[in-house]
């Protein structure tokens, strides 16, 4: 099984962080590059088993996402693609997880995903997986700095 990995410090709490990562169905608002989700089987945002079916922005494709562990104490979480993967990829099991830096109050976030694929597209897909990663923590960035803006000062 390959790994692509990404970790980053978020210069925001954790629990802050955690409220909007830690919707399995609320990536559109934070992603940028899903466009909306419909929730599978009416299960919540914590639901093991429950399935995020995403709408992408570009092309308007689409990805079935199935949580399969939900910790919410240990605020992490893992998914797999649910039917066909849209990718060249075999298997996939990507896992979200943040920490409390205690010394900053700030959060340690990684992303990564686990995943067999053919030696020829081995090092594409890695670079790919990254990259979707790394977008989707600066989108997560720009979000939660959006927040701090919106709050109202007193």
């Amino acid at each position: 099984m390959s790994l692509a990995y990404v970790s980053t410090i978020i210069d925001t709490d954790v629990d802050t962080v955690w409220s909007v990562i830690g919707d399995f169905h609320g990536l559109p608002a934070w992603v940028t590059m899903v466009r909306s989700n419909t929730p599978e089987n009416g299960a919540g945002p914590g639901a093991v088993g429950s399935v995020r079916n995403l709408t992408l922005e570009r092309g308007g494709g689409t990805a079935r996402e199935r949580l399969v562990r939900y910790d919410a104490p240990a605020r992490s979480y893992s998914y797999d693609f649910a039917g066909e993967i849209p990718f060249p990829v075999s298997t996939y099991r990507g896992t979200i997880r943040v920490l409390p830096v205690t010394d900053s109050n700030t959060t340690f976030l990684e992303w990564y995903g686990e995943f067999d694929c053919e030696p020829a597209v081995l090092e594409t897909m890695t670079a790919t997986f990254r990259a979707i990663y790394s977008q989707f923590i600066e989108d997560l960035r720009q979000h939660l700095k959006g927040r701090e803006l919106s709050v109202p000062q007193a």
